[in-house]
């Protein structure tokens, strides 16, 4: 019987250099682990000193809250089908038609808001779907395909709205979406909040998020272990579709006007998060609350510098900055992960090795490979 993959068959061996450790080598293992959770205290604690009269106030943790709950719902959107090794780049497009189809819903044909909240969902989800046919039946890239999608739906909001403001008067369920509060906070951070515990759970502790898992880190493999890919893979393009028409009925309900100028802003931060989430909490490995701290830390950071009177352009330079950053870091954190795979293998199989090993056989020879094991290495 074939043995059960587990959620960390991918993770390197922390025992596997020893068990004695000094405290700087402790500290080493911890630092890319969790060196993206200190530096973003860190970063919050130094502008809490630079600007104490207005950083570190309730009144700010609402506004951050409040404003950065529609980024962390696209992140985690783009999260999804990025543990499959994939992206969706409709994460950011698709929220300019999703906020605006949902006010029109109401304004302009009268449907009653939890309706057209459930229309809104459901087109997203298809056209996730659509994605995901187009990725895995059309066998198109990832990127591509989403950035040509995407456009389209960008071009059917601006068609939609006219390239006008939809304007109208919604109803007070819908608007306390997005515009209560919740033991003093803004109710998007715990819509935040659920999803990201909704989306742990998954990924950590069933089956499904260990076969996504195991199709992002190698595809051929988890089609031999008998998951089936194709359809994990369009499941997760179908998620993350109605995850960000989701977010986008949340911020329709916050902005409470819908117009084809607004959401493209949110792209590159919510993949800035993504990608920031796969160097933390576990490196080389997108994860769920990596990505919350990756949006904290760009929540945190854009907010001091524009108190300290930074420029309209502060915004958008320090996201590209951050994504260039965030990817250099999980490429090499990707490698670091890699190496520790292999070393984990070879230790294995060296463990197997010398069990099974003839009695009077060295251990250099059982090492020495055959002529066609060496062949096929130097194929390779």
């Amino acid at each position: 019987m074939t043995a059960s993959i587990k959620s960390t068959a991918l993770e390197p061996d922390s025992a596997l250099d020893g068990d004695a450790l000094t405290v700087m080598q402790r500290l080493g293992r911890a630092m890319p682990v969790y060196g993206l959770v200190v530096l973003t205290v860190g970063l919050a604690l130094l502008f809490s000193a630079l600007l104490p009269d207005t950083f570190p106030t309730l009144f700010n943790l609402r506004a951050i809250l409040a404003d950065k709950s529609v980024i962390a719902l696209l992140a985690l959107a783009a999260t999804i089908p990025m543990i499959t090794g994939k992206i969706d780049l409709t994460v950011g497009y698709g929220i300019v038609l999703w906020h605006i189809l949902a006010i029109s819903l109401q304004t302009k044909l009268g449907v009653p808001w939890p309706l057209a909240v459930l229309i809104v969902v459901a087109c997203a989800a298809l056209f996730g779907m659509l994605n995901g046919l187009l990725v895995e039946l059309a066998q198109i890239d990832s990127f591509i395909a989403t950035l040509g999608t995407g456009t389209v739906i960008y071009a059917v909001a601006m068609w939609h709205s006219g390239g006008r403001q939809v304007v109208g008067d919604l109803p007070e369920g819908f608007v306390g979406i997005a515009g209560g509060s919740l033991l003093g906070l803004p109710v998007g951070a715990f819509y935040v909040l659920a999803v990201s515990v909704a989306m742990w759970l998954v990924t950590e502790f069933t089956p499904l998020g260990r076969a996504l898992y195991v199709i992002g880190a190698n595809p051929k493999a988890a089609q031999l272990n008998g998951i089936a890919v194709r359809k994990h893979v369009m499941g997760a393009f179908v998620a993350s579709g109605a995850l960000s028409g989701f977010a986008g009925v949340l911020l329709a309900s916050r902005l409470q006007i819908g117009q084809a100028s607004v959401g493209l802003e949110f792209l590159l931060p919510a993949l800035v998060g993504a990608f920031l989430g796969s160097t933390t909490i576990r490196p080389g490995r997108v994860n769920v609350w990596g990505t919350l701290v990756g949006v904290a830390i760009l929540a945190i950071g854009i907010s001091g510098i524009q108190q300290f009177g930074g420029a309209f352009y502060v915004e958008p330079l320090f996201n590209g900055l951050t994504l260039l950053v965030s990817i250099g870091i999980a490429g090499w954190a990707q490698q670091r992960r890699n190496v520790s795979i292999k070393r984990r293998i070879a230790a294995r199989q060296l463990g197997t090795g010398a069990a099974e090993r003839p009695p009077g056989e060295t251990a250099a020879a059982s090492a020495t490979p055959s002529p066609e094991a060496a062949h096929q290495a130097a194929a390779h």
